[in-house]
């Protein structure tokens, strides 16, 4: 696959991407590169190779889900310029 100056500044009006005069040519350039080395990887032979979703074959340890307030509401308030009732006091703000 050949990407020509003219595709990659079509590319770069369409998703908006300012180049400056001469860049297009060195970005079709890289492109080229890029698809090059893509076509170089689709011709590896990976049929027996297992599928993996990540580098290792980590499991993610898992904890208890439990519900808590913190217990550290006066922690917590000491924040606020003004509380009323263990809770944040704020300007109303919908007339």
């Amino acid at each position: 696959m050949s990407i020509e100056k003219k595709q990659v500044e079509k590319i770069a009006k369409l998703s908006r991407i300012k180049l400056k005069d001469g860049e297009a040519d060195k970005v079709s350039g890289d492109l080229n590169k890029i698809f090059d080395w893509i076509e170089q990887l689709q011709e590896v032979n990976t049929d027996n190779v297992p599928e993996m979703a990540g580098v290792g074959g980590y499991t993610l340890r898992t904890r208890e889900d439990k519900i808590a307030d913190g217990d550290i509401v006066d922690e917590v308030l000491k924040n606020a310029p003004e509380s009323s009732y263990g809770c944040f006091v704020v300007p109303k703000v919908v007339e």
